[in-house]
């Protein structure tokens, strides 16, 4: 009985965050985002401020509801490989799939806004940020390496820039294929570095 209370609640609480979101995206799209204040997002949501609160962190994190979850995916793309699946094939599909997604018909007023918004720039510069760094986290313990391995952070950051700089290209899907074809030449030359020098032999017959 407690895991069904607890399974009602939790979807519960995922619906009426979803609402939230939508919600504000919908009136930050009709009336702009600097001409909407969270009271009035609470209001037509008909939820207390304080509820909204309890879900977003902030305005920002209003427009970028799924920002947690694109994170987790980068995370279980490294995670939840098959045994012998190659690590950067899987962060390419995941990728793709986060630009189909984010490049589907009826985006181009939500990336028009973020465009049109410093504090939404700055917001999604940062969440991208945070992005990189937890990749890179996930990559360095698959190769049980040290957390702050520069090679994973640099690789990861790439990752992550594949998806900014292919939403932007005329054709995304081939911009992200050309973009880690780079990626995984750049990966192999960071593996080599990566790999343990063999020991030289000593000359004692």
């Amino acid at each position: 009985m407690t895991e069904v209370l607890l399974g009602r609640r939790e979807r519960k609480k995922a619906a009426t965050r979803e609402k939230i979101a939508r919600t504000a995206l919908r009136l930050f799209l009709e009336r702009g985002y600097d001409a909407v204040g969270i009271r009035e997002v609470a209001a037509e949501a008909d939820v207390a401020v304080t509820t909204v609160f309890s879900h977003f962190s902030s305005k920002e994190a209003l427009v970028f509801e799924l920002d947690d979850d694109f994170e987790q995916r980068l995370r279980r793309a490294v995670t939840d490989r098959e045994p012998g699946e190659e690590l950067l094939p899987r962060l390419e599909r995941e990728i793709q799939a986060l630009i189909r997604h984010c490049t589907a018909d009826g985006t181009a007023p939500f990336w028009r806004m973020i465009d049109e918004s410093p504090a939404l720039r700055d917001y999604e510069k940062s969440m991208r940020l945070r992005h990189a760094e937890s990749l890179a986290v996930a990559i360095a313990a698959d190769l049980n390496l040290p957390p702050d391995t520069t090679s994973c952070r640099i690789v990861a950051r790439f990752v992550i820039d594949a998806f900014s700089v292919s939403r932007e290209a005329p054709e995304p899907e081939a911009a992200v294929a050309e973009v880690f074809r780079m990626i995984e030449a750049a990966w192999q030359v960071a593996l080599r570095s990566l790999a343990p020098e063999p020991r030289a032999e000593s000359g004692i017959g």
